[in-house]
């Protein structure tokens, strides 16, 4: 990759509806040559799809937390499996170190939050959970799917 392909990338994950012909003046090359870089970042997977960032008008009205969650050996895919039939689980990431998986959780009030972060810990191998909730987002530089 090199620095088109990068500003490309940057510029596509802070708005990913900019028109080729937008992304082409901006960064003055062709709109064709714009259209093989972001169809060959495609074919490479480098960029794995296109999504919508929700604003602060629907991010603000959810309540989010992060759960710490010990599992028993052996039962992180059942467990995964569980979680992704819960609909307020957004993200989880598999760990190192004191505790195996780190959840976020999403959810519209503290009830059906609390209701969420009972059904994770009463989920066949889950061994022990942590709640952090979400107060507020000070910084913030991750780019969406990446």
């Amino acid at each position: 990759m090199d620095e088109l392909d990068q500003r490309l990338l940057a510029a596509l994950a802070a708005d990913s509806s900019t028109s080729t012909s937008r992304l082409a003046r901006r960064f003055k090359v062709a709109r064709s040559t714009v259209q093989a870089r972001i169809e060959r970042l495609e074919r490479t997977g480098v960029i794995g799809g296109y999504t919508v960032k929700l604003g602060q008008a629907m991010t603000l009205r959810r309540i989010r937390a992060t759960v710490l969650v010990r599992i028993e050996p052996r039962s992180g895919a059942a467990v995964l499996t569980k979680l992704r039939a819960l609909p307020e689980v957004e993200i989880v990431h598999t760990t190192s170190g004191r505790v195996d998986m780190i959840v976020q959780l999403a959810a519209e009030t503290t009830q059906d939050l609390d209701e969420t972060l009972d059904k994770l810990g009463a989920l066949t191998g889950v061994i022990a959970t942590e709640s952090l909730i979400h107060l507020s987002t000070k910084i913030d530089r991750s780019i969406s799917g990446m």
